[in-house]
């Protein structure tokens, strides 16, 4: 099987992960359980196990409902770059499984994910997260994203940062998953077309919404929509259909933080950096990739001091043009795109 030779050709290159067998992962998961799974989405199944020397891990189970063709090409390419990277912001690959389907097994993040985190949907997350703890958060998924588009051997395209594909680990710390959808991006290529449009409804940017065209701006716009979810505890789109780039442009227009921040901080977060955030949202959502920072600008207007920096200085929160939130209006109004099921993201 090819599959099989390519997983063991990229295994022996890296000692840090191995192939386990298929009775392995049964016996880990007790059979695959319901009370094991984690969750599910368009890629397949995630459940927990425990390895007989006590490590939890995280099995990625690919849905079965593509060819075996297309199934083997994204199974690989998505071993292949998270077997590739190695960052504290992203996920740890610990090792795969080509028996019986395609399995990818990683590290356990005993927190949950930051959807969970943030919404409550889950029992273990009961707890109000901190603004603190949202601040580190924000930081280390700009780090992850930095570490994917700058240094890497080859760029690295994420399409599709959100909420639930940052998991948490022990104090909180994030490691952005899912590579299912991300794209090698040779250094001669400026930016890269993709069909069909594959991605979260809420976090597409409106060149990759539109056009197909993905680059590194794709991933930090998405990325300015998923740090107003940290400062709102909203959803990109809420059960009403109500999109939060268009409840937040004029807020973030007028300043107006109390109102932007999530009543359930009860106000109690550093002010400084909760503008240094909310000033870096906006320049990372503007409808024109050329307007937004890059990674490298984000860590510096998210880690500099307001008053004593010359980059906080030079950056203001934008007025939005009537262009731009007829733009934002198209993308994130009811016409949508038949390849994204709406369901699957509220």
């Amino acid at each position: 099987m090819k599959g099989a030779a390519a997983a063991a050709a990229v295994s022996a290159s890296n000692t840090t992960w191995r192939i386990f067998t298929y009775k392995e992962l049964h016996v880990a998961t007790n059979g695959f359980s319901e009370d094991n799974k984690l969750g599910e989405g368009g890629f397949g199944s995630v459940y927990w196990g425990d390895l007989p020397d006590g490590t939890t891990i995280a099995v990625k189970r690919l849905a079965k409902d593509n060819t075996d063709a297309r199934k083997e090409k994204e199974f690989l390419t998505e071993l292949g770059i998270i077997g590739h990277i190695c960052h504290p912001n992203t996920a740890t690959l610990v090792g795969c499984c080509i028996e019986n389907g395609f399995y990818l097994i990683l590290s356990f993040s005993q927190n949950g994910n930051l959807a969970s985190a943030l919404h409550g949907n889950n029992s273990k997350t009961e707890e109000v997260l901190e603004w603190d703890t949202r601040y580190r958060i924000a930081l280390g998924v700009a780090r992850g994203l930095h570490y994917l588009h700058k240094c890497c051997k080859h760029r690295i395209i994420h399409r599709d940062i959100k909420a639930s594909n940052v998991l948490l680990g022990p104090d909180y710390e994030p490691q952005i998953t899912d590579f299912g959808l991300a794209k090698w991006l040779p250094n001669k290529w400026t930016h890269h077309a993709v069909i069909p449009i594959e991605g979260t409804f809420g976090y597409l940017a409106p060149e990759y919404f539109m056009h197909g065209i993905v680059d590194e701006k794709t991933d930090v716009y998405s990325f300015g929509v998923l740090l107003l979810e940290i400062i709102s505890g909203r959803r990109p789109v809420d059960s009403s259909m109500q999109n939060l780039l268009l409840w937040a442009k004029p807020l973030m227009e007028s300043g107006n933080v109390a109102e932007l921040a999530d009543p359930k901080l009860e106000g109690k977060y550093e002010a400084d950096q909760m503008y240094r955030v909310v000033l870096t949202a906006s320049y990372c959502v503007r409808q024109s990739a050329a307007w937004r920072p890059s990674m490298s600008e984000v860590l510096e207007l998210l880690t500099t001091g307001q008053q004593d920096s010359e980059v906080a200085k030079s950056w203001r929160i934008p007025k939005f043009t009537s262009d731009e939130l007829d733009d934002f209006s198209m993308v994130y109004g009811y016409d949508v795109p038949l390849e994204i099921d709406l369901e699957k993201y509220l």
